[in-house]
């Protein structure tokens, strides 16, 4: 049993040291493993664009013409020749007018607020296949492609980051960008608050048209 005990003692030493030796890596804040992010690794993951200001576009720059064939090669498949869509994939172009009807057609040319998102759109998420990996430049052409053929921008346009920002899109205007609705967030009670045992339901929404009851598929709804 002494021997058994000598033969123990060594081990029972060494998982201590090793415990102390993780104490010390696992401080306040640091798990003890991966490594710190390089300036490379972030800039590889921070390629999002802004979209009022097109903060965030890198250099580079596309023509119409340069658009016209990238979007031949990568983007007609889906959404048609001149950007009418293809099957259940969206349309490009049109839908001027149209925000108000019952299908309103939410194309770049009818409802998109800003010309740089476009870019930061296609330069994340297309071709559907295999996402960014175009070009900066053939992103900047192709934004300039769909912008020509929704009449935003002429044919000599060019598209870079000076040039993108200062395009006026059609429904640019039509967007809220403060809510006007005050700020009806209760505030905790801190003091002298009430007792809930006191407290009493004086109105409901019953009997005042708010939350009728019905029944049945909505075209057949009655109030009973």
């Amino acid at each position: 049993m002494f021997n058994s005990l000598k033969r123990a003692l060594p081990i029972c030493m060494s998982l201590i040291v090793a415990a102390g030796t993780f104490a010390r890596a696992a401080e306040p804040g640091h798990f003890g493993y991966g490594d710190k992010a390089t300036p490379e690794q972030i800039a590889g993951w921070d390629i999002d664009a802004r979209g009022d200001d097109g903060a965030g576009l890198p250099p580079g720059k596309g023509t119409v013409q340069r658009g016209s064939e990238v979007y031949a090669e990568q983007c007609a498949a889906c959404h048609g020749t001149f950007g009418e869509g293809e099957g259940r994939f969206p349309k490009l172009v049109g839908g001027a007018g149209t925000l108000r009807d019952d299908r309103p057609q939410l194309t770049v040319g009818s409802y998109w607020p800003f010309a740089p998102t476009l870019w930061d759109y296609i330069n994340r998420a297309m071709p559907m296949p295999a996402p960014h990996t175009l070009s900066a430049d053939d992103v900047y052409a192709l934004t300039a492609y769909i912008l020509n053929l929704n009449d935003v921008v002429p044919n000599e346009f060019v598209a870079d980051r000076d040039s993108l920002p200062k395009v006026k899109m059609p429904n640019r205007d039509s967007f809220i960008w403060t809510d006007p609705r005050p700020d009806t967030m209760a505030r905790p009670c801190m003091s002298a608050c009430a007792n809930p045992a006191d407290l009493q339901i004086v109105s409901t929404a019953e009997g005042r048209n708010l939350t009728p009851r019905t029944t049945g598929p909505l075209d057949t709804m009655q109030p009973k």
